[in-house]
């Protein structure tokens, strides 16, 4: 899709109703089917917040960012996720640690972001966090910055998102799960998945 055509759906994007768990659910693995609200809450997860960050390439395609994480030892070392991270005393609300962490991790600054909504919490059982995602957008493609958390920017078309032809199962094996067939993206040989997953699949019904 084109930068210039999609900046001009923002509107309707703002005001159509969300997929929320309906959505994600459609790309979530077994594991987290068996967390519903009340066993969420039980667990008194840690709040977190990411960005998923539209702006157009060179040939002025509308693109999104991922990134990969830096491998080391814990849950999610490896894995394919939006910019984002867990909430700090000192952010006055989930979209401003979904900004911090974006400018931390990536570099891009807050000032050069336009948030277009918040979309539903995702719960993610083996970290722990319940992770709120925020959509938004900047007018060029930035000049990215990583940092250690980061091994490596990803940008996947939104033609490519929203192509059902890049949907498929895998079977993977994880520090806390093995040889489970899980629903995901296969975008340019990447496999996104969990709640990363999750949050496409909200964001590309919304889109759509």
């Amino acid at each position: 899709m084109n930068f210039k055509n999609f900046l001009s759906k923002i509107d309707g994007y703002k005001k159509v109703q969300l997929g929320g768990l309906e959505a994600q659910f459609k790309m979530a693995p077994k594991l987290r089917l068996k967390y519903d609200k009340d066993k969420i809450a039980k667990n008194n997860p840690r709040k977190a917040a990411v960005l998923a960050l539209f702006y157009p390439d060179k040939q002025n395609t509308t693109t999104l960012l991922l990134t990969k994480r830096a491998s080391y030892k814990g849950t999610h070392s490896a894995q394919i996720s939006f910019p984002g991270g867990k909430t700090e005393k000192n952010d006055s609300s989930l979209q401003e640690t979904a900004l911090r962490e974006t400018f931390e991790e990536v570099g891009v600054k807050p000032t050069d972001i336009h948030i277009i909504r918040e979309l539903t919490a995702v719960y993610i059982p083996p970290s722990n966090f319940l992770a709120t995602p925020f959509i938004a957008l900047t007018h060029q493609r930035p000049v990215f910055k990583i940092n250690h958390e980061v091994a490596e920017i990803i940008e996947i078309s939104l033609s490519d998102l929203l192509n059902d032809q890049h949907l498929t199962t895998v079977n993977l094996s994880t520090s806390y799960m093995k040889n489970i067939d899980v629903p995901c993206f296969k975008i340019k040989d990447h496999i996104i998945w969990g709640a990363t997953g999750m949050m496409l699949s909200e964001i590309k019904e919304l889109l759509k």
